[in-house]
């Protein structure tokens, strides 16, 4: 029988402890997290369940793992690679905590990705909500949902879901410099951190002058990563993602259920 762990799939590796590998191995194809297995999935859609696009390390069966596991949740969670059109992967215009400069969507008609739709039971999606920050007024990302057609999912051909939730950052993401507004698509955090880094000795004087001297100096100090989101701001680096009037009031956990979680304390 084939082995179907993480770690013989290569996915063990959690984005939250290698903060330079961010976003984390995305699996290649749908599967069924179940634990510490990805097995295969009967099924692409679960109307019982709220589907939520991952654009960074949401699709990482580890830190998907890793998250459930800080508020003891073991369910199975599916993962369904699908075709998205109108969504583009885009920087977060924050400093995270865990060391690295996260991916957050931004508005892009007419560009296809392929992405991963991670289906979320009630208590599910009170956890990934926690760990985005959403119940929180000053929380790094709200929850918003993409109908179609503005935002096109389509999980099978011929399969178009009627929309998708997504975590829209609250900061708003980075522009790449070429034109007003321009949003500047994630590269990965090695080279982005090395982008980031040379374009603004303030930044280097902050968080030295290498990926590595970033992630290690981030991870250790909270209030200077604040510090490296307000310098974002003061170089007018940051536009804005194009799907901020998609997010609303937060509603608590899936539409009528449960109640979100508080962020874990760590």
């Amino acid at each position: 029988m084939e082995n179907r762990s993480l770690d013989a799939l290569g996915l063990a590796e959690v984005p939250r402890d290698h903060p330079l590998r961010y976003p984390g191995a995305w699996p290649r194809e749908s599967a069924l997290l179940d634990g510490n297995h990805l097995l295969p999935l009967d099924h692409l859609v679960h109307a019982d369940r709220t589907p939520v696009l991952a654009v960074g390390s949401n699709a990482s069966p580890a830190q998907l793992r890793h998250k459930m596991a800080e508020f003891g949740i073991t369910s199975p969670i599916p993962m369904v690679r699908a075709r998205v059109t109108g969504i583009d992967i885009g920087v977060s215009a924050h400093v995270s905590r865990f060391g690295y400069v996260s991916a957050s969507p931004f508005d892009a008609p007419g560009t296809v990705r392929e992405l991963f739709v991670i289906w979320l039971d009630a208590q599910q999606l009170a956890v990934v909500d926690a760990s985005e920050g959403v119940p929180l007024p000053n929380g790094n990302y709200g929850r918003a949902w993409l109908s179609a057609p503005e935002v096109r999912v389509e999980p099978a051909p011929g399969t178009v879901l009627p929309g998708v939730c997504a975590y829209v950052n609250r900061h708003g993401v980075l522009h790449d410099g070429t034109g007003p507004g321009a949003p500047r698509r994630h590269p990965g955090q090695r080279a982005l951190l090395t982008e980031l880094l040379v374009g603004s000795a303030r930044l280097r004087k902050l968080f030295g002058v290498t990926p590595e001297e970033f992630c290690a100096r981030a991870r250790a100090d909270r209030r200077l990563c604040e510090r490296g989101t307000r310098l974002f701001k003061d170089e007018k680096r940051v536009t804005a993602s194009g799907l901020e009037r998609y997010v609303r009031v937060q509603q608590t956990g899936s539409p009528g259920t449960g109640s979100s979680l508080a962020p874990p304390l760590t």
